[in-house]
């Protein structure tokens, strides 16, 4: 049987317990692996072991779609009407609401965001995102097409069937309500993947009727290939980086051609004119790039500040990095916590290198911060040119780069030159120049006079590298549902 995980926190931010199953959650149970092997979950903030949690493998694939093809023949999918599936997601809401303390508590626990942000943003938000989805779960209608007055023609969205989620690990709780909010909302059965870094709030979450949401913990080249290309899985939604989202496109397309939605890589600008308001600008720049220690998607990572104020922004930029208190998530005042694991440290601290040895100037930061755990200092490097590592690539760490501009032709064709595309922020009190310099670059989304707002009715996701398909609002339940043309003959004579 699979182990109990039980701690206790007596912090300053947050005192509490909590306990739960480490198991897999197969057909609404908790079961060990078929291999009988564990994952080792560790604390960022010390790298000292956590707990360990079950191991799944592809065997356990298998075992979990069967069950979720079970639930989605008899129990769930047409058979389930709308207000029922409302039903369950109001509950899941309702029960994430009793425990909001402890879930983000968890969270800050595997994943090193500070208990603040879990609290006030990730569970408060995963809540919102799944009572919206709970509103539409009655509302999934078709159209009547007109044809001719001896005909009846009709659309229906139909649930897909058993479909497979890979989340990641950065916003661990969001990104499991993210996806599978619409996908239940919608009818569908679920095999849900996370990160094998923070597991530990998907593991904590469970409550369906057997085999409707199935937990699956392992690694991506067991568990998540085996989602990606198992045969009965009809329907595969990735959030990661684009590496690995053309590996799992490439499963799907050469296991039975599934649908497939990515949420990818970014490598966002931001754009400050001359004519900002420059007290919000550089606020809203700080928590654009350093937000989530800067492992976010939407990271405004390249930040072009027009040549009129260039100094003077880096200056109040400069302050407002140096004012940012990295340390233990759960002490009071702390800003930001470590960095998820060694291997996204490492990676980080990589870039850093790069960026040194190509000849950009270390503005501040760079450095690690205490002798344990996985802390890295906010960093801003200067004098970067297009080419290096640390412009092109996605860093996913407390790491931006300023570059000076001089005019709005210019910053565009800038912002515009690289293979992502999935958000973007625009400063400029001249209303005119924000809207149409946000309408020419090439991304999702586009934030103007503000950055990383997100909200449940508002369409998320990426253009060219970034991704296919849209979390959030009503496009979501687009990626969750197949479209059925009924055709009905009233009077029609061959």
């Amino acid at each position: 049987m699979p182990s109990t995980f039980s701690y206790e926190w007596n912090t300053e931010a947050f005192k509490g317990k909590t306990s739960f199953n480490t198991g897999l959650f197969i057909n609404g149970k908790f079961v060990d692996g078929s291999n009988k092997t564990t994952i080792d979950v560790v604390n960022p903030s010390n790298g000292k072991l956590i707990t360990k949690i079950s191991e799944g493998v592809e065997k356990d694939v298998d075992i979990a779609v069967e069950a979720a093809q079970k639930a989605f023949d008899t129990a769930w999918g047409l058979n389930a009407p709308g207000s029922t599936r409302s039903e369950l997601l109001w509950k899941l809401a309702q029960a994430m609401e009793r425990n909001h303390d402890e879930l983000a508590a968890i969270e800050a626990l595997d994943n090193g965001k500070t208990f603040g942000w879990a609290k006030g943003t990730d569970v408060a938000f995963s809540i919102q995102v799944i009572k919206y989805f709970a509103g539409w779960a009655d509302k999934i209608t078709g159209q009547v097409v007109e044809t001719d007055e001896r005909k009846l023609t009709y659309t229906r969205h139909e649930p897909i069937g058993v479909v497979g989620q890979i989340i990641p690990w950065n916003f661990p709780l969001l990104m499991l309500a993210w996806k599978i909010a619409p996908a239940l909302a919608t009818g569908n059965t679920i095999i849900l993947k996370p990160s094998e870094f923070t597991p530990l709030t998907a593991i904590k979450m469970p409550a369906s009727p057997p085999g409707v949401v199935n937990i699956v913990t392992g690694y991506g080249q067991t568990v998540g290939a085996a989602i990606s290309s198992h045969q009965k899985i009809e329907k595969v939604a990735f959030t990661g980086s684009t590496l690995v989202g053309r590996k799992v496109m490439e499963a799907a397309a050469k296991s039975n051609l599934k649908n497939v939605t990515l949420e990818l890589g970014g490598k966002s600008p931001n754009i400050i004119f001359n004519d900002a308001d420059m007290d919000k600008a550089v606020s809203w720049t700080t928590h654009g790039i350093f937000w989530n220690h800067g492992q976010a998607c939407c990271a405004g990572s390249r930040i072009f500040v027009q040549s009129g104020i260039y100094d003077e922004f880096l200056k109040r930029f400069t302050e407002k990095a140096k004012a940012i208190k990295v340390g233990d998530p759960f002490s009071a005042g702390v800003d930001q916590g470590p960095q998820v694991s060694d291997i996204q440290y490492d990676r980080i601290m990589g870039y850093i290198n790069s960026g040194k040895t190509e000849g950009a100037t270390v503005h501040h930061g760079g450095q690690r911060v205490g002798s344990e755990g996985y802390f890295i200092e906010p960093t801003i490097f200067t004098n970067v040119t297009p080419e290096m590592k640390i412009v092109q690539e996605e860093i996913f760490g407390p790491v931006g780069v300023v570059i000076k501009f001089e005019d709005e032709e210019d910053v565009i064709r800038q912002a515009n030159d690289t293979t992502y595309g999935l958000a973007a922020a625009v400063f400029s009190q001249d209303i005119n120049k924000a809207l149409s310099t946000a309408h020419k670059l090439q991304a999702g989304t586009a934030w103007v006079n503000c950055a990383n707002q997100l909200h449940a009715n508002v369409p998320f996701g990426g253009f060219k590298q970034s991704g296919i398909g849209r979390e959030l609002g009503e496009y979501a339940l687009h990626n969750y549902t197949n479209v059925k043309a009924v055709h009905v003959n009233l009077g029609h004579e061959l």
